[in-house]
């Protein structure tokens, strides 16, 4: 990987955090472009994800240090939901990496497609659900619980973390905005959870070593300003509930990702 590369990856990384796209799956996809998928290379490749994904989590940080902040304040109801709504993701991210599942579906574009015909179709519906809820409830402990589920569902390359996290939050009728706000509020301990996981797991393998440091802090820099844009962007965007341009776009990807991945094999 050269700087302009790793410069690529954090803008993708960066603009598609926190659209309902996917960015694990984009990530992938844009580095099989590139030709840097490699199973000799999945574990430098699996931490520069993670690393790319804290400059995001510094940029929703700075948009939502109010958010944050609250979550300390008496009688900590909204800081309870989101260890339970982080709950499922973790166990998720466990057994996924204790089967050894994760390295064989984050080392190959070859099950995006699938993945992002997934998220196309739950954004459709969060669109439908959305528009036709006409009285919009604050967020409740159930729609905490639906939120967390489908975090742990998204932790699969290509079913978007965001995405689903809204599905869920949209599907039990949760106020739009509060549910944009908790979503993002959720990706903060998923992420450092990662990023820990995969420092203990790489870091005996010698991964982190020989890590080209200088290429990882230029994708954390431009992932983080292009987050920065994107998490305010997508806030609005989650308030009017318009989703149905992201689930033609997955929908197109998922083609046309299918079309690399099998067809050339038919």
């Amino acid at each position: 990987m050269v700087w302009w590369q790793a410069m690529v990856l954090g803008l993708v990384q960066g603009f598609t955090e926190f659209l309902p796209v996917s960015s694990s799956g984009h990530l992938i996809l844009v580095r099989e472009l590139m030709g840097l998928n490699s199973t000799v290379n999945s574990a430098y490749n699996r931490f520069f994800d993670i690393a790319v994904h804290v400059g995001t989590l510094v940029a929703v940080a700075i948009v939502l240090y109010k958010d944050i902040l609250g979550l300390f304040r008496k009688p900590f109801k909204r800081l309870l939901m989101l260890i339970v709504a982080t709950v499922p993701a973790v166990v998720v991210g466990f057994s996924l990496e204790k089967t050894g599942v994760i390295d064989e579906y984050f080392s190959s574009a070859r099950y995006l497609c699938f993945f992002f015909l997934f998220t196309a179709v739950i954004m459709l519906v969060s669109e439908i659900v959305a528009k036709r809820t006409k009285k919009k409830k604050d967020l409740s402990w159930g729609g905490a619980v639906a939120m967390g589920v489908m975090q742990g569902i998204g932790v699969f390359p290509g079913v978007s973390r965001s995405g689903s996290t809204i599905f869920g939050g949209t599907v039990t009728g949760t106020d739009t905005k509060q549910v944009a706000t908790f979503s993002f509020l959720m990706s903060i301990p998923v992420i450092l959870g990662s990023l820990l996981l995969d420092v203990i797991s790489i870091g005996g393998s010698g991964a982190l070593g020989s890590a080209d440091w200088f290429n990882i802090v230029v994708g954390m820099l431009t992932a983080f300003a292009s987050g920065y844009f994107s998490v305010r962007v997508m806030l609005k965007l989650i308030e009017k509930a318009n989703f149905k341009w992201f689930s033609l776009y997955l929908f197109i990807v998922s083609v046309l990702t299918f079309s690399f991945c099998f067809v050339p094999s038919l």
